[in-house]
């Protein structure tokens, strides 16, 4: 792993990052996700609710918060979603609330989601939302990742295949496309991509205060 990024010496107050990882199923997403909360304090995760049923070794309000499709239309009538979109049968959106709070708190926001989720997201905070897009090196290797995980049918890796190829032809919607052929440099790059949009400077609330003081 690359040496740690140090922090904003003068640490000028700033808007959050909405920070975006899409990938299709298979290319190394979560993985990297996990490796980006290890290493920025800073960064909390946007945890996704879910109409799906819980797999083996995944916790409600850790991996997804795991609802009814009932309450999951209740919150989608009330507008309690930043973003939700249709997945494979199932459904999946972004709770507002606890990304607000997230926000107030002075942290930044990690998303797990996919194309749509994105686009939506973008819609509502513009600026804000950083995108990043992960490909896998190739689609014989996203097959074998897929197949090596020996959680589903092959008429489920066969499904996710076939969404994979209209997940890929959605890249230009994104900031940044990045192929995760190597994980520990394609999560170097998404650090860096990170680190370099906390300091755009449309970002830095605080800057213009500083110049003021510079220039008396």
């Amino acid at each position: 792993m690359d040496a740690a990024i140090p922090p904003d010496p003068h640490s000028f107050r700033r808007r959050g990052v909405l920070f975006v990882l899409s990938s299709p199923s298979g290319a190394g997403k979560s993985t990297i996700a996990r490796l980006l909360l290890a290493a920025e304090p800073e960064l909390s995760l946007s945890i996704s609710a879910t109409t799906r049923a819980i797999r083996r070794g995944e916790e409600d309000g850790r991996d997804y918060h795991f609802v009814t499709l009932d309450r999951f239309r209740e919150m989608a009538k009330a507008e309690e979603f930043l973003e939700w979109a249709h997945v494979f049968d199932q459904r999946y959106g972004t709770p507002r609330a606890p990304v607000e709070a997230m926000l107030a708190a002075g942290k930044d926001v990690l998303f797990d989601i996919d194309w749509q989720g994105a686009q939506q997201l973008h819609q509502i905070a513009g600026g804000d939302v950083v995108r990043v897009f992960i490909l896998p090196p190739s689609m014989e290797e996203l097959r074998r990742r897929l197949e090596g995980r020996a959680t589903d049918a092959q008429e489920i890796i066969d499904r996710r295949m076939a969404r994979a190829d209209a997940e890929i032809s959605h890249w230009d919607g994104y900031d940044y496309v990045l192929v995760n052929d190597d994980v520990d440099a394609c999560f170097a790059h998404v650090r860096t991509i990170l680190a370099a949009e906390r300091l755009k400077r449309s970002r830095q609330t605080g800057l213009i205060g500083f110049i003021r003081k510079l220039r008396r």
